[in-house]
């Protein structure tokens, strides 16, 4: 199969060392507790706020100030130590707005037009209006949803070490595939590291240019809005946040197509990070969109839309009209292709051979890890996802059957749920893990979930809401070799969760208790939810419905059109072998795909300015260099922007309290 050039930058990027180090100790603990404390509060807010992850900025911003303070005492960080932190923090801060959701969804509008509130269960979250107008989840009827909450939670942590370690140790230990995008998390341990060593390298400069960037940036977007929203009653905003709506202005010309544009700066550096010819994908499928929809609006197709309606509007009314089935045409062609790609290679690793004229794969290396990696047997690894998925079977049976009030229907079948976790999931997790091994990028199947409920004959809401055992382990994969790239001994990460699953369910509880005590969530308190979240609840709507007593009538059944679906696949699979014949980059089909989704197009413009300015300005001034140089800045970038972040949360949340201790 032919290697894009460009992947192949990232493949060499770096390379697994031979020795590997504990990393845990008892000031990765105290500097976990830090990130729990302090930054989780503000993941969760600007998650509402402005809709950024602030997952990865503060965990770069615990791991610079735990650098600087080893500095100070005189002391060296190694990377394995610091990845342990970097691995801490991220887990604290995977603290989302899970409840707030929950009692967001409940009293949806778009969810009560559908006709779906009045089936969706209590044990998922009480619906009295006089429960939720407390705005509290201190109180009994949240019990059994906080509790199942809290228990899914400890399966999700135990299942980390289960099927998705098997699948690493497959695809890296005995296929030797390269994954590409595994050396990016890795890049910056190793630019910290060697700050702490007193090297004055060209990763620390770097990652200081990015933080620098970052900070000034971070300052105009969301610290200022964040300073003055505390101080006065309305905050001031130097950039819009999170986009600027236009499509009024545009519609004349380009009737029903969303024009969205987004100043944050992280998107530009996202494009430089990204592979070239994904983003060139991008515009391309975009500006295909913008003459697309015009002419799909004057033949009578996206007939929900109006003249006014806005850049959110438009998105929802043409998702009704055609997106929602051509979108998941061209999923459903991305998974073949991807098929397709993983069965390729797959027969040209077996035919490869080593220097002694043997076959490359050994599949003894199952069982024959690196030594010193810290790895834990393969019959742990499966017991370990047997354990997870028969409780996974074994509560959604329960919860979907007999705890979800009158049955509608017949009950959904028990060996529907076997398949899903031990038939399904293991395929699909195998398959994307070699896709992520291969070009970076996971390709699962769409809608197998959703055509399974809908064709089960189950009628209700609670199957969409229930802890259906499907999972996709391709993250957990790479996540496992960009330990390995650093250095890091595996059983470190057994003793993290030790620490980080208590921290990051009492976070939960209090972050989200705080939050939805300051206001409604959401309103125009928390900008990106209050603009997104019910157009969010609309497309889940969309498909939930279909599974309601009354789903002939619903609007799944309007929204969903074999015919356009077949369209989008054969167009798809049309795209890809044109680009295949001609020796075209592989990822540019990816890209063209996400361009024609129509669903982010505040993102792909300023993606696109970040790719041509790294491939036509940072390239040809760095050279070969520029592929590392591009990762570490990225993660500098991101430090820099929670640093300011953090500062304005300050006064947010000391402006908050004051007024509460006050009332």
């Amino acid at each position: 199969m032919k290697i894009d050039k460009e992947l192949q930058e990232f493949r060499d990027i770096l390379a697994a060392p031979d020795t590997f180090e504990d990393g845990f100790s008892w000031r990765t603990i105290l500097m976990a507790l830090f990130v729990g404390l302090l930054m989780a509060p503000a993941q969760l807010y600007m998650q509402l706020v402005a809709g950024l992850g602030m997952g990865e900025a503060a965990r770069w911003v615990t791991v610079i100030l735990y650098v600087e303070i080893a500095r100070r005492a005189f002391t060296t960080i190694k990377r394995p130590e610091l990845f342990v932190l970097f691995y801490m923090c991220g887990a604290v801060m995977s603290i989302d707005s899970g409840l707030l959701g929950r009692q967001f969804i409940v009293q949806s509008e778009s969810m009560r037009m559908m006709g779906i509130t009045q089936y969706i269960p209590e044990w998922y979250a009480p619906k009295d209006p006089a429960v939720l107008a407390t705005r509290s989840f201190f109180m009994k009827e949240w019990l059994i949803p906080i509790g199942m909450m809290i228990g899914l939670s400890f399966i999700s942590r135990l299942d980390s070490f289960g099927l998705g370690y098997l699948m690493f140790r497959l695809t890296s230990d005995v296929e030797k595939l390269p994954f590409p995008m595994a050396p990016v998390g890795a890049m910056g341990m190793t630019a910290l590291a060697d700050v702490s060593g007193e090297k004055d390298t060209w990763r620390w400069r770097t990652f200081a240019f990015g933080g620098m960037a970052g900070m000034v940036f971070g300052l105009i977007y969301i610290g200022v809005p964040q300073i003055t929203g505390a101080i006065f009653s309305e905050p001031i905003k130097i950039i819009p946040i999170p986009f600027v709506d236009i499509t009024n202005y545009t519609e004349r010309v380009l009737p029903a197509m969303p024009f969205l544009i987004s100043f944050d700066l992280s998107l530009i550096v996202t494009g430089m990070v990204m592979p070239f010819f994904a983003v060139v994908g991008s515009v391309i499928g975009l500006v295909f969109t913008m003459i697309f929809n015009p002419f799909l609006y004057k033949i009578g197709v996206l007939k929900s839309w109006e003249p006014g309606l806005g850049g959110i509007q438009t998105i929802q009314s043409n998702l009704l009209d055609f997106y929602y089935s051509f979108g998941l045409g061209l999923m459903f062609a991305v998974a073949a292709i991807g098929f397709i790609m993983c069965i390729k290679s797959f027969r040209e690793k077996k035919r490869e051979m080593d220097a002694s004229g043997r076959p490359e794969m050994k599949w003894s290396k199952l069982f024959q890890p690196p030594k010193g990696r810290g790895d834990i047997p393969v019959w742990v690894a499966l017991c370990i996802y047997l354990l997870s998925t028969t409780t996974y079977i074994s509560a959604a049976y329960y919860l979907i059957n007999y705890c979800s009030g009158p049955l509608l229907g017949s009950k959904f079948p028990l060996w529907l749920l076997f398949f899903y976790g031990f038939i399904y999931t293991p395929v699909m997790s195998y398959v994307s893990a070699r896709m992520e091994g291969l070009v970076g990028m996971q390709m699962p199947i769409p809608f197998v979930r959703e055509a399974s409920f809908i064709l089960s004959g189950y009628k209700g809401a609670a199957i969409w809401l229930a802890p259906i055992p499907m999972q996709n382990y391709a993250g957990q994969v790479v996540f496992f070799r960009t330990t390995e790239l650093t250095g890091t001994n595996f059983r470190s990460l057994i003793k993290c969760e030790l620490i980080i699953y208590p921290i990051s369910i009492v976070g939960m509880l209090l972050f989200c208790q705080f939050v939805w005590s300051m206001g409604n969530v959401p309103s125009e308190m928390f900008p990106y939810a209050n603009e997104f979240w019910e157009l969010g609840a609309y497309q889940q709507g969309l498909t939930w419905s279909a599974t309601l007593p009354d789903a002939g009538t619903s609007a799944f059944r309007e929204a969903f059109q074999p015919k356009v679906l077949g369209i989008a696949f054969v167009l798809a699979i049309v795209v890809y072998s044109i680009l295949s014949h001609f020796g075209l980059p592989t990822l540019l089909v990816f890209g063209v795909v996400r361009g024609l989704d129509a669903s982010v197009p505040q993102s792909i413009i300023p993606m696109m300015i970040g790719a041509l300015i790294g491939r036509y300005v940072f390239k040809k001034r760095f050279g070969d260099k520029w592929p590392q140089i591009r990762i570490v800045f990225a993660a500098g970038v991101g430090a820099g922007v929670g640093l300011i972040t953090m500062l304005g949360l300050g006064f947010v949340l000391m402006s908050k309290s004051v007024i509460k201790l006050a009332l």
